[in-house]
């Protein structure tokens, strides 16, 4: 079948190609930035990248209209717009004028689960797509799932930061909240099944594990897994807005996101019991079980997405990456650095795993001390991190800056700071005529951003001089 996937570069949606192409399926993939798709589809002969933006209708005439099925995955946890809502909609009512122009005969929703009758704003969001996704032109098939649970997941990702940083913890009420939460792996289970399966035209269906356990439940069989004794004290004083700042400041997470998640998990996600596991033969793995899997995959260094990468982590990015390919010569301020290469191969590897647990080579305090300042005035921070120890592609996170171009074999890599600056700031690692050159680029922002720019200059001198001197094996 001809496979369209919608949100082809997020969390499930990078996730959900590989499954469909080895049921030999043709996948279509529409992607906002090209630069940001997996540099592995040019090897794969059934896929297709399209460019397009569903909130834009005019940059839609590329994708195909020989489609069978196509997956609307396109979600977002940001609360940084606040036309959210509207803005959702207008990207589901785009979606359906053009889908029903293709031959596709299902579109497949993956949902939340929305039984309670108070609904944060995200699940009111998602429950209202469901009812402008439905048409006369296709069947719509409707999954709705819970907190899912695997390797580089945000639900994931934060109560790791809890449980391995905070021996003892005293946490907000609602982690006395219910929900039933669902591995990954039967997520793309269920999404892939689904394809074609007209007994699930025109349906809808709560998916999720096979225990129903609080949030305090969750974290302290994560940290059994872990071999972690901890203690959680539950207060009912914290504020949505103290407890948003509680998970900024201890987790990874940024706090727009922070917000959104306290948004969310005051409400009790209890999933509808059907038929739907016996139909498609899917058996939910139990949550320690989801745990596990994940830390294997973890260490075989093969998390295949991250929620770190998506957008909605980026401290300053919110266009396209193609816009900020092309450094500013003018009116910037450049610390720039060679040295001469004496192994390529060393270098490049070396450049490519910087940053995350292998941090930057030099002035390693410094760069902690930026992350913990950038995380006081509300930014990422460091602890970020990158999903992969080894491997960069465009659009990854990489501790508070944002990849914008990664090629091997063009020996370069660019990366955009999303550090709080009054600014914007660049800073490139290319090597050419066996010589490595590493350019910082600032652009200042008004009075404010000289002054920042002067006031750091000290310090690039030997943090700059001391990291491409580690690059290349120079003695400082």
């Amino acid at each position: 079948m001809n496979i369209l996937v919608t949100g082809a570069t997020g969390y499930i949606g990078k996730r959900i190609i590989p499954f469909l192409l080895n049921e030999g399926h043709t996948v279509i993939c529409v992607v906002r930035d090209r630069l940001r798709a997996d540099k592995s589809y040019a090897e794969e002969e059934n896929i297709y990248v399209i460019e397009g933006d569903f909130l834009k209708p005019e940059t839609l005439h590329n994708i195909p209209k020989k489609i069978d099925v196509a997956y609307y995955l396109i979600h977002s946890m940001s609360n940084s717009s606040k036309d959210f809502e509207s803005l959702e909609e207008r990207c589901a009512l785009n979606f359906k004028d053009y889908i029903e122009t293709t031959n596709a005969k299902q579109v497949i929703y993956l949902s939340g689960i929305t039984n309670e009758e108070i609904l944060s704003k995200h699940l009111r969001s998602r429950k209202n797509v469901e009812k402008i996704l439905a048409s006369n032109q296709y069947a719509l098939t409707i999954f709705k799932a819970g907190i899912i649970v695997g390797s580089g997941s945000s639900s994931f990702e934060i109560i790791r930061d809890l449980v391995e940083k905070l021996p003892f913890m005293i946490a907000p009420k609602w982690l006395n909240t219910k929900t039933q939460p669902l591995a990954v792996r039967d997520v793309l289970s269920f999404l892939t099944r689904a394809a074609g399966n007209k007994t699930l035209f025109n349906k809808s269906f709560d998916v999720f594990g096979p225990e129903v356990l609080t949030y305090k439940d969750m974290l302290l069989q994560f940290a059994e897994v872990r071999g972690l004794k901890r203690y959680i004290l539950t207060v009912p004083v914290m504020t949505p807005k103290l407890s948003s700042y509680w998970l900024y400041f201890v987790t990874s997470t940024s706090y727009k996101l922070a917000s959104s998640l306290v948004d969310s998990m005051g409400i009790q996600i209890i999933g509808k019991k059907s038929d739907i596991n016996e139909i498609l033969e899917v058996h939910p793995l139990t949550y320690k079980e989801a745990v596990s899997l994940a830390f294997e995959k973890i260490e075989q260094n093969s998390i295949v997405s991250s929620w770190k990468d998506s957008m909605v982590s980026s401290g300053r990015l919110r266009n396209q990456l193609h816009k900020y390919v092309n450094v500013p010569k003018f009116g910037c301020f450049k610390d720039y650095k060679e040295r001469p290469v004496t192994n390529i191969d060393k270098t490049i590897n070396k450049i490519w795993a910087i940053g995350g647990n292998t941090g930057w080579y030099y002035g390693t305090i410094l760069w902690r001390l930026r992350g913990y300042i950038d995380k006081l005035f509300g930014g990422i921070g460091l602890r970020r991190g990158r999903t992969s120890p080894t491997e960069l592609d465009a659009g990854d996170a990489l501790d508070f800056w944002r990849v914008i171009f990664a090629n091997k074999e063009q020996q370069k890599l660019l990366l955009y700071a999303e550090m709080r600056l009054p600014g914007e700031a660049w800073l490139e690692f290319k090597i050419e005529d066996n010589l490595l050159k590493q350019t910082a680029t600032f652009r200042p922002r008004g009075l404010w951003g000289r002054l920042y720019w002067y006031s750091v200059l000290p310090f690039h001198g030997f943090i700059f001089s001391g990291m491409i001197n580690k690059l290349v094996d120079v003695e400082s």
